[in-house]
């Protein structure tokens, strides 16, 4: 038996990435699971993958505040609660701030920034009832700039700060609601990233353990903060950034 035998969890973006990442450790911890993703094809093969325990599958575009609900309202009539909502899903521009269309901005907001504000709205009463909680997948991008992120930086800057609001409202309900703030991580998210390496290098360089993250550094860091491990922590915007923060994002000397 697992930390969260029993417990529903609910992540978006699941069919790649930090998504995938964390619906395997839940699913290896006990889990019952509802992976929600647009991209079909990977959220059917992660699930299928995923062994143990029961799996729920959701295709949803979560810019849409009637597909979250149904979202929402599909997990809840399956398997009677909602214990964690892990709220992952995400896009990216990479580009200064005029640059790409000013729809781009829409994209990145509408799904960054509004995907978490719907499905925190409508899980919500669920999770009071079940005395759960909610981890948002922020970034560093959330708790200062970036190059070449300014539509990203705006979104996240939103969900960081929006965390530690929803968590003052929401702490006499039992409901406990934090975020991990990753720095750059080595997921298809970033494959544009990657395809210019003197930006990754220029990242690289700010990070004091030299590297990137891969997925599974984060999911650690999610399931603890969903965990009873946790369970006198919230409203805390956590960087899961190999000591990047601790840096003030100064490259090392050597």
């Amino acid at each position: 038996m697992g930390r969260f035998a029993n417990r529903v969890v609910l992540v978006t973006g699941a069919a790649s990435g930090i998504g995938e990442a964390a619906a395997r450790r839940f699913g290896r911890e006990g889990a019952i699971l509802v992976l929600v993703d647009q991209n079909e094809d990977g959220l059917g093969r992660v699930a299928g993958e995923i062994a143990a325990g029961d799996v729920q599958t959701e295709i949803a575009d979560l810019s849409d505040a009637d597909q979250c609900r149904r979202v929402i309202e599909a997990a809840v009539a399956r398997f009677g609660r909602l214990d964690v909502l892990v709220n992952n899903a995400g896009k990216d521009h990479l580009g200064k701030v005029d640059e790409g269309d000013i729809a781009d901005f829409s994209v990145v907001i509408e799904t960054d920034l509004y995907g978490v504000f719907y499905m925190t709205r409508f899980a919500l009463p669920h999770l009071r009832e079940s005395r759960g909680c909610i981890v948002n997948v922020s970034s560093v991008s959330g708790l200062g700039g970036d190059w070449n992120h300014s539509f990203y930086c705006a979104a996240k800057g939103a969900v960081t700060n929006f965390t530690r609001a929803v968590a003052l409202d929401e702490a006499r309900n039992g409901v406990r609601v934090n975020a991990v703030n990753p720095s750059l991580v080595y997921t298809p998210f970033t494959a544009g990233m990657q395809e210019q390496p003197d930006l990754v290098a220029k990242f690289e360089e700010r990070i004091p353990m030299g590297r990137g993250a891969q997925p599974d550094d984060i999911s650690g860091a999610i399931a603890f903060l969903a965990s009873e491990d946790a369970h006198f922590i919230t409203g805390v915007n956590l960087p899961v950034d190999g000591g990047l923060s601790a840096s003030n994002g100064q490259p090392a000397l050597s």
